[in-house]
């Protein structure tokens, strides 16, 4: 039971996160030590978990990719999204297979990942509240018809989200296309795109590094996470277009400061 109300919570951590630009790794690194739960045995779980937040997504754009998926014979606007996606996803695959080893030692070293997941919120809130202010007139209004040269620049920002535990996939790739023309909302739904290929990835690399070490309790459990990031994930998607529409990035801007703040202070005071 113990294990099971651990795995509603970061199913609901995941959910809630993987989409809006707070970094979900982080937080689900900053879960984990405040249920006290031992990396090692829940780093598969976390990830895998990922997968319910990619249905999520595959669930509202599924008409999108039903298009693509049929079209790509015979349509050149298939083909190009289709390319588009590929070329964004590129770069992070790269980037993962060379900095794997690095990542990991990272994040399951707490004396280096909290204090650096702090920091990483709190300059990621000051960028966020800084580069909405500076980013130029949009000249790419359509998140379905990028241009490849545009596409590879967003995915070259998202790489920053890999070199740096705590600096958020969608802010980066979002705040990324924002700076180089492309309009907020194509912006955040070719985010949403791109998330799948690069999610799904990383979910079947590390089952394939780390599925054997699952057992049949651990499967129960990354089934409760995968429900409940799901559920969660489909409601934050539609309502962070609402407020991305209407607010900008801002509103999490300030949050990632007050919560890089929070955590600097909980390793301050010894509780983390």
């Amino acid at each position: 039971m113990h294990d099971f109300l651990n795995a509603v919570w970061l199913g609901i951590v995941e959910g809630l996160t993987e989409f809006i630009p707070v970094s979900s790794t982080a937080h689900l690194l900053v879960a984990e030590r405040a249920l006290g739960l031992d990396p090692k045995t829940w780093d598969a779980f976390t990830v895998v978990i990922q997968l319910g937040a990619i249905l999520a997504v595959v669930a509202i754009y599924w008409r999108k990719f039903w298009e693509v998926l049929v079209g790509l014979p015979g349509s050149a606007d298939a083909r190009r999204f289709a390319l588009a996606v590929i070329v964004a996803f590129i770069p992070s695959v790269i980037a993962g297979v060379l900095l794997k080893k690095w990542i990991d030692k990272v994040l399951d070293t707490p004396g280096y990942a909290l204090p650096i997941i702090a920091g990483s919120w709190i300059v990621g809130g000051i960028l966020i509240l800084l580069l909405e202010r500076l980013a130029p007139a949009p000249r790419y209004t359509d998140g379905d018809k990028l241009p490849l040269s545009v596409a590879l620049k967003i995915g070259l920002f998202q790489i920053l989200s890999i070199l740096f535990p705590g600096t958020s996939r969608s802010g980066a790739t979002i705040l990324g296309a924002e700076l180089i023309g492309v309009e907020r909302k194509a912006a955040t739904v070719f985010t949403f795109y791109l998330a799948v290929p690069t999610m799904l990835g990383a979910t079947v690399f590390e089952l394939y590094k780390k599925g054997h070490e699952l057992s049949g309790a651990a499967a129960a459990n990354i089934a409760v996470g995968f429900v409940v990031s799901f559920i969660v994930a489909y409601i934050v998607i539609r309502a962070f277009l609402a407020i991305v529409g209407r607010y900008g990035l801002k509103p999490f801007g300030w949050y990632r400061i007050a919560a890089g703040l929070m955590l600097i202070a909980a390793l301050a005071l010894g509780w983390a």
